[in-house]
């Protein structure tokens, strides 16, 4: 089935989401959208999907013009979704998730749910996904859950199968298992398009990219074309992917963390006994597939929960149970991972967000009262320092794209004296060109001699920036190892596989696609080191 998105434009107020896109996908094809978050990718797919109406242009199946009031439409049509956020539930089984909304019945209107399991099992086998249909969804690793979704797309005959950020919840060895159920399906005459804002993906598995910019194509190409290519057309100008560094200069202890846990109001075990240390001058970064517990670690970090048992120290002072007020006095920086609920006032210009931790402290205030003069200044001068690209310190930080607000608050906690640096997700939402000056940013603040925690699920990002690595599963530290340690073996003990098991697997310094090197050692409990 060939489609062909002709001059779709979605509009949402004022603001163009799509301006006038075309693409054309070909059958057996997979064809990648990459572009910076924000890009439009998903909303085109959405407006494909029959979530959104397209405010102009036209969609075509095998040259016919097609019009979807919905998502039902869209799948009757053949077009399938796997959205970024899976639509599972989790206290029903594999075969039950499949088939609801289509579900086979028997004679006496009974759901026929031997012919569910049939069904997905002959999917299952045919593409080698080695999934069970009486499993409890709740019961299966992010990478099978995945692959259920792909399987309820593919029982309702999906020709045509969209992905949207497929692998931004995978472990490397799943990412990979995931490309080779993509070439399987390409294979099989299935037409896939691969939204991602990933290089390195891009160019493993697609055909032919599509790059958006802005709404708008601004370019294609093929998976022969260089990361720098690809990159320079994502942003409009050239970057560098690179994070110049020297060797760390690691002088006397800083932070140390003590056998620290948290336990939630229901009982549940968030953080299992962490305990580790970060010397002066030196980043340690923090790995894992989102949600094992590296939100937790940052807020007890910072002060935003409680510890349940352990203790925390900084510089020799205990810190233990102190407020965020505290915290930050005692010269802690921080970049949440979230800059618009926990980093930023969106309603509040550049340079009151530039002082937000520090407008009870002169310069900035004196007895109560803002200092104007002063806040704008500092503001001008952060955003000469942090080359942060707006009209000037009056203009909305809501206003500005996300990179640029990303320097903002980065520029604020840098902009005065650390003992230690906490940034979770530093990058996260950022485009390619600011990624480069964070980066740029982070390794000159630990060669000043600050302490630096990195918090980051891109696997790349934490190899680029750290001196050590620690990866966290289900609330634990498997291990903390040296930044070289080859991505095989991180990918294995982000599933759980303690250090010394990792590094004994066939082939650990290298993934392997669909390989068995991807599942967890029972109970996945490594060391803390």
């Amino acid at each position: 089935m060939r489609l062909e998105l002709c001059g779709v434009t979605k509009r949402f107020g004022a603001f163009v989401a799509n301006d006038a896109v075309s693409v054309t996908v070909e059958p057996g094809e997979i064809h990648a959208l990459l572009g910076e978050n924000g890009a439009g990718k998903s909303t085109l797919m959405n407006v494909l999907f029959g979530l959104y109406r397209a405010d102009g242009g036209e969609i075509r199946l095998d040259g016919k013009p097609v019009q979807f009031a919905g998502p039902g439409e869209a799948m009757a049509a053949g077009i399938g979704m796997v959205h970024q956020h899976f639509m599972l539930i989790p206290v029903f089984t594999v075969a039950e998730n499949v088939v609801m909304g289509h579900e086979p019945v028997k004679a006496a209107g009974l759901i026929d749910l031997a012919a569910a399991r049939r069904r997905v099992k002959e999917i299952s086998d045919r593409f080698g996904f080695d999934v069970d249909p009486d499993a409890l969804v709740d019961d299966l690793p992010v990478g099978a859950q995945q692959r259920v979704e792909i399987i309820k797309a593919l029982s309702r005959k999906a020709e045509i199968l969209i992905l949207d950020e497929p692998t931004a919840v995978l472990t490397p060895q799943e990412t990979d298992e995931l490309m080779a159920i993509m070439r399987q399906l390409k294979q099989s005459g299935t037409s896939i398009v691969f939204i991602t804002h990933k290089l390195r993906e891009v160019q493993e598995v697609a055909d032919k990219i599509t790059v958006i910019r802005h709404g708008k194509v601004v370019g294609q190409a093929l998976p022969t074309a260089s990361q720098a290519e690809l990159a320079e057309l994502m942003v409009g100008h050239a970057v560098g992917l690179k994070v110049d560094k020297s060797p760390a200069q690691a002088a006397d202890l800083a932070l140390e963390v003590e056998g620290v846990s948290l336990v939630d109001q229901s009982g549940l075990t968030l953080l299992d006994n962490i305990s580790f240390q970060v010397a002066k001058g030196e980043i340690l970064a923090v790995a894992g597939v989102q949600g094992n517990g590296q939100t937790e670690l940052t807020q007890i970090l910072i002060g935003l929960r409680p510890t349940t048992a352990g203790r925390i120290s900084l510089g020799g002072r205990d810190l233990t149970g102190a407020s965020v007020h505290q915290i930050l006095d005692a010269g802690v920086g921080f970049v949440p991972e979230d800059r618009s609920k926990d980093g930023m006032v969106a309603s509040f210009n550049i340079g009151e967000n530039l002082v937000l931790d520090q407008v009870d402290h002169d310069p900035f205030s004196q007895r109560g009262a803002l200092k104007i003069g002063a806040i704008a200044d500092n503001a001008r001068t952060q955003i000469g320092a942090f080359d942060v690209r707006a009209p000037g310190p009056e203009a909305t930080i809501g206003t500005l794209s996300g990179g640029n607000q990303q320097k903002v608050v980065l520029a604020r906690e840098l902009s005065r004296e650390l003992r230690l640096l906490i940034a979770s997700q530093p990058t996260r939402g950022v485009d390619v060109g600011s990624i480069e000056f964070i980066h740029e940013r982070i390794v000159a603040e630990r060669d000043k001699g600050t302490p630096v925690v990195i918090v980051s699920t891109e696997l790349d990002e934490v190899v680029a920036l750290a001196d050590r690595i620690a990866v966290m599963y289900r609330g634990r530290f498997v291990g903390v190892v040296p930044a070289d340690t080859p991505r095989g073996v991180l990918g294995l003990m982000m599933a759980g596989v303690p250090y010394a098991e990792a590094v004994a697997q066939p082939a650990a310094g290298e993934t392997t696609p669909g390989g068995s090197a991807s599942q967890p050692a029972a109970g996945g409990d490594g060391a803390t080191t």
